[in-house]
């Protein structure tokens, strides 16, 4: 007799079928590190070859869960001024120059220096409060009074030193200002870094991190992505192009295929009319797939070997 399913299972079941309602396929391992997540309240750190559906995530729970999506991209060069907050210069300098003009009247009640450097003192202060704070993409996902999904995208291009900036950020939730003093969520952000292997990451970032590796689909789980981004594509050809595209990422290529270049190239080929691959079709379309001439030369010369594998695999109906 079958026992009933655990609540345990039944929750990672909800995050699957909800991620799926966004348009998003998810594997096991995926739903139990999004629930996960949830339960711990800790961030994930995502990683995987590029295009197989690492920042899709993110947007796919956004969507689900019906919370705003706050996404940071990383580059080389980034600083807190750009990802944590600014001061609105402008708005400081109008304010200095009313100050400027009355300034006879906030200091004609003083009457000596030092009173009239406290009395300035003070409108310092105030040109350095809430009302001329900028906030940027990680201030802003800290006060989502509801919470949020926070992307910070390709953490591996940033700089180890911000990569250690955001360890207070991703352990407590929390940020120090100098001017203003500490400023704590209101509701924990949903946070998911993606990292494409740039650079190696830290050792005191990933112990704050859940870890999860996102690497090509087997072609039962592919067909079913490229069934759920592509509905137009006839089921024996979308069987076509998933076996082909896996053989295809056995070959010596610079550059493997990733999910997001298989759902374009069957876009390209609905759009071509294919029924079926066929060798011309597939040499004429392999621009979509690779990105190299190397590798394109290389695989136009497997062609027919690649599609024989196909056919004994995944033949045409009838």
């Amino acid at each position: 007799m079958n026992s009933a399913p655990s609540p345990a299972a039944l929750a990672i079941d909800a995050v699957e079928t909800g991620l799926a309602n966004a348009g998003y396929i998810a594997n096991r391992q995926i739903a139990t590190a999004v629930h996960l997540a949830q339960r711990l309240e800790k961030p994930i750190l995502v990683e995987g070859p590029a295009g197989v559906g690492k920042t899709e995530l993110a947007k796919a729970v956004a969507s689900w869960t019906g919370l705003e999506l706050i996404r940071m991209q990383c580059y080389e060069g980034l600083d807190e001024s750009k990802a944590l907050y600014e001061w609105k210069y402008g708005k400081q300098l109008l304010y200095t120059q009313i100050l400027k003009d009355k300034i006879g009247e906030v200091l004609g009640t003083t009457q000596t220096l030092a009173d009239a450097l406290e009395r300035l003192h003070a409108f310092g202060d105030v040109f350095y409060s809430e009302p001329f704070l900028e906030p940027r993409p990680l201030l802003h996902a800290l006060r989502r009074p509801k919470g949020c999904v926070l992307l910070i995208d390709e953490i591996d291009k940033a700089d180890p030193e911000f990569e250690a900036f955001l360890l207070e950020i991703l352990s407590d939730y929390q940020v120090s200002i100098p001017e203003i003093g500490r400023v704590s969520a209101i509701v924990p952000p949903l946070v998911f870094l993606t990292s494409n292997a740039v650079r190696d990451l830290g050792d005191a970032l990933k112990r704050r991190c859940l870890h999860l590796h996102i690497g090509f689909p087997e072609p039962k789980l592919e067909a079913r992505i490229v069934e759920t981004r592509v509905p137009g594509v006839a089921p024996s050809l979308r069987r076509q192009i998933v076996h082909f595209v896996h053989h295809l990422r056995t070959l010596d290529l610079k550059k493997l295929p990733s999910v997001s270049e298989t759902i374009d190239w069957a876009r390209a080929l609905v759009l071509l009319h294919a029924t079926e691959l066929e060798a011309d079709l597939v040499r004429e379309t392999l621009n979509v797939l690779l990105k190299y001439e190397a590798d394109m030369q290389l695989a136009m010369g497997q062609t027919m070997d690649l599609l024989g594998k196909v056919r004994r695999e995944a033949p045409l109906p009838g």
